[in-house]
């Protein structure tokens, strides 16, 4: 029986057992990677560059756009590697390194969202005070406490998580540090006190969603009321976005950890974790540029700007 202190490397989830295929996926999951690292980077440069996009929504976009840099570069870079040297082999501290910053950056972007959600609201449905609620101080303030909130929230996590006695050997059936894997290894009913961080953790979670969901029925609700169909039109480029990203986080995220055991296999597992841990950071750009014009312009005169 080994515990532990014994421990140390864990084993990560092998994509494919075949050396074709482990380059196949290296080169597939590099190419998903530095789309992200073009996307998101050239979202940052382009709203510090534009002192025309420096408002509360950009500020926050650009926030957004660092949260999923470094969350798709705490997984991605060393499942690359494992495919390219064909090893599983993870250090202890690196393990959790790893489940520390993922579970930082995962939700410190959820706190993120829930701001956005609300700056959406404040903008539309209490315009006359937009500029009081949401001013340059108070929009630091607001994402230095998701970041900070997101920190505290995975310090808590990963200190529980790595204090577990484990007995169940060092194979993690993902191809990153998470912690229902990590549980599973635990011995007896110790991993009780982590389970319930996780229980308060998603009622944390839904109280989020539920704030969300109130905000932007008010929202649709003063949209609808706009009398002009131009005006009506920017307030749904602005918000759809941010809508279409926190549900694609909620879907996968929720079918990732609520999913019934009875359809739960190794693939499927392995496919879920791509889906909301690789997926969202690499099409959010896409998702935000895709309904806004004043981005889509910055960005091209950003781009043409660098070239002449």
């Amino acid at each position: 029986m080994s515990n532990s202190s014994s421990i140390s490397q864990f084993l990560l989830l092998a994509f494919a057992d075949r050396r074709e295929l482990q380059l196949l996926h290296f080169w597939l999951f590099l190419g998903i990677y530095l789309a992200a690292l073009l996307g998101n980077g050239l979202i940052i440069t382009t709203i510090a560059w534009d002192h025309h996009l420096h408002t509360p929504m950009y500020f926050f976009l650009l926030n957004l756009s660092l949260l999923d840099l470094g969350c798709i570069s705490t997984t991605l870079p060393k499942a690359m590697a494992n495919s390219l040297w064909d090893t599983r082999a993870i250090s202890y501290s690196a393990c959790a390194a790893q489940l520390l910053f993922f579970v930082f950056f995962l939700s410190a972007e959820w706190s993120l969202l829930t701001i956005m959600c609300y700056d959406r609201y404040v903008a539309i449905c209490r315009p006359l005070h937009y500029g009081t609620l949401l001013g340059s101080r108070a929009c630091v303030h607001m994402a230095a406490a998701a970041w900070a909130s997101g920190f505290l929230y995975s310090l808590l996590h990963t200190a529980s998580t790595f204090s577990l006695p484990l007995c169940q050997g060092n194979a993690l059936g993902q191809f990153f540090c998470e912690i229902p894997q990590i549980l599973k290894l635990s011995c007896s009913h110790s991993y009780l006190r982590e389970l319930g961080l996780l229980v308060v953790s998603a009622f944390l979670g839904f109280g989020c969603f539920v704030f969300m969901v109130v905000s932007y029925v008010q929202i649709f609700r003063a949209v609808l009321r706009i009398p002009s169909q131009q005006g009506r039109h920017k307030a749904f480029s602005t918000c759809l976005p941010h809508l279409a990203v926190v549900s694609l986080v909620i879907s996968t995220g929720i079918f990732a950890y609520l999913k019934p055991p009875s359809i739960s296999s190794p693939s499927l597992d392995l496919v879920v974790a791509v889906l909301y841990s690789v997926v969202p950071p690499a099409v959010n750009p896409l998702i935000y540029s895709m309904r806004n014009q004043e981005l889509q312009d910055a960005v091209q005169k950003l781009v043409t700007g660098g070239f002449s």
